[in-house]
Parts: structure tokens; C-alpha cells; sequence
């Protein structure tokens, strides 16, 4: 019975993590790796590894929702493939890299990163603060470097890229359209590296739980898989439907208050 309670809670933080995902337009990651810290947490996930479960299964479910969002954005025109391939080389090894760093912090010191990451996003939101359009293209080796940060930061706290992505494909005189098509598609790789790398460096880790594969915990990934997606469509047509700065100015003071908890905890 306990089992089956935990799968339906699982599905309940896929429906609210795909409903405010599309509700605010923001990845699913913000959300997810703070709701998993307090699921694990109550199963009695010890705190020395929790936070790194918890980013590592934020990651393994993206990389399934990212490839549903790349695929449509893709099948749309919105992926620019010149500046995503250029990006591809960096994104692989900042993923890897913010895995091995994610790895040799403490739970506790990366859960305050996370809090600190949080907030920069919540206070960006709180001011309406968008992305700068530019018009000049950076090298081959400039966006490489630019994929490497966005790939460690992005697995280093679990979260699919779209935050950092965004606005420096606007820099590169992106749309709007195209830096969301593109950006989308930045996230499957990083998630994918991000994972696999997450289940290497907790492989056989003495405090891990059952049913994970290093820090991938599969009973929450297929539960918020299988129900983040659709509920993401009805977020998003709640967006249409509320008003945009009541729902930034909502979400910006709940991300503020995950990142307090997490600075305090």
C-alpha cells in the first residue's frame, strides 16, 4: 500500500510540475527538484545524498519531456540547427562536468547553491526582467564556452537549460521563437548526459535506496513522466486564460520562498 501511495504521489508532482511548467513558461526542473528533496526525504532518503537523487531524477525526467518539446519545437521551424549544433559540444561537457562537480559538494552545500540559483531566478521574474536581443553571432569557440556554462549550471541544479539558454541565444539576435525552439532543444542533451553521468558517479553509493540506478530514482521518473506532460498542455492553457503579471509576480514569490528553505535548511 505504501508503494502504491508513493507512485500516486509521484504522478500528483508530475500533474503539478507540468501544469506550472506551462503555466509560468519556465522548465519543470525549479520544481521538481524541490518537491523530490521533500518526497525523498519523507521515504527516508538520507541527507547526505537527497539533494543529489533529486537533481539526478530531475534530469532522467527531462530527458523524456525535452524530447517531446525538442520534437515539436523541431517540427515547427523553431530550432535554429546552425547555432544548436554549435552549442552541442559544450552542452555534452558541461553536462558531465556539473555532474562531477554536483558530486563533490555536500548535500547540504548544494541544496544552498540551489537556493541561491532559485532566488536569482525569482528575483528576475519578480522584475520582469527580459532577455536583451543582440545582433552579433559569436564563433564556433564562443559558443562552445557558452555551451559548456549552460550545460554544467543546468545539470549542476537540475533543470533542462531554458533559463540560461533563453537569453543568450537572444544576445545572438535570436527570436523570441527561435531561442525557445533552440533552447528546447538544448535540454535533451544536457538532460541525457546529466543523467546517465548522475547514475555513474552514485553507482553503488552505500546510502542509496532501492529501485535507483546511481542518483536516478525510476519510480519517480515514470510517475512524473507520465503526467507532466499533459498537464503542461493545461498549464499552458491556463496561461492564456489569467493575467500574465499576476502569474509571474505568483511564481517568482513561491521560487523565492523554495530558495529561503533551502538557504535555511
Amino acid at each position: 500500500m505504501n508503494d502504491v501511495l508513493t507512485l500516486a504521489g509521484y504522478l500528483g508532482l508530475g500533474a503539478a510540475a507540468g501544469t506550472m511548467a506551462g503555466l509560468f513558461g519556465v522548465g519543470g526542473g525549479l520544481i521538481i527538484v524541490p518537491a523530490l528533496v521533500l518526497a525523498f526525504g519523507l521515504q527516508g532518503v538520507r541527507d547526505e545524498i537527497v539533494m543529489h537523487v533529486a537533481v539526478g531524477t530531475s534530469l532522467a525526467t527531462i530527458v523524456v519531456t525535452g524530447a517531446s518539446s525538442a520534437l515539436g519545437h523541431y517540427r515547427r521551424g523553431s530550432v535554429y540547427m546552425p547555432w544548436f549544433l554549435a552549442l552541442l559540444p559544450g552542452l555534452m561537457l558541461g553536462a558531465i562536468a556539473g555532474v562531477f562537480v554536483a558530486g563533490s559538494l555536500s548535500g547540504t552545500l548544494l541544496g544552498a547553491l540551489f537556493g541561491v540559483f532559485v532566488l536569482l531566478v525569482a528575483l528576475k521574474m519578480a522584475l520582469g526582467l527580459a532577455p536583451k536581443h543582440g545582433a552579433k553571432t559569436p564563433g564556433r569557440v564562443g559558443m562552445a564556452v557558452a555551451g559548456t556554462v549552460i550545460g554544467g549550471i543546468s545539470a549542476l541544479f537540475g533543470i533542462g537549460g531554458g533559463t540560461l539558454a533563453v537569453p543568450w541565444l537572444s544576445r545572438c539576435g535570436a527570436s523570441m521563437t527561435q531561442a525557445v525552439g533552440t533552447s528546447a532543444a538544448c535540454g535533451f542533451p544536457i538532460a541525457l548526459f546529466g543523467a546517465l553521468t548522475f547514475m555513474v558517479v552514485g553507482w553503488q553509493h552505500p546510502l542509496l535506496p532501492g529501485w535507483t540506478t546511481g542518483f536516478v530514482m525510476w519510480p519517480a521518473v515514470l510517475g512524473i513522466v507520465v503526467t507532466s506532460v499533459p498537464f503542461a498542455r493545461l498549464g499552458v492553457k491556463l496561461a492564456h486564460r489569467l493575467p500574465a503579471r499576476l502569474l509571474r509576480l505568483a511564481f517568482a514569490t513561491l521560487l523565492a520562498v523554495v530558495g529561503v528553505r533551502f538557504l535555511l535548511a
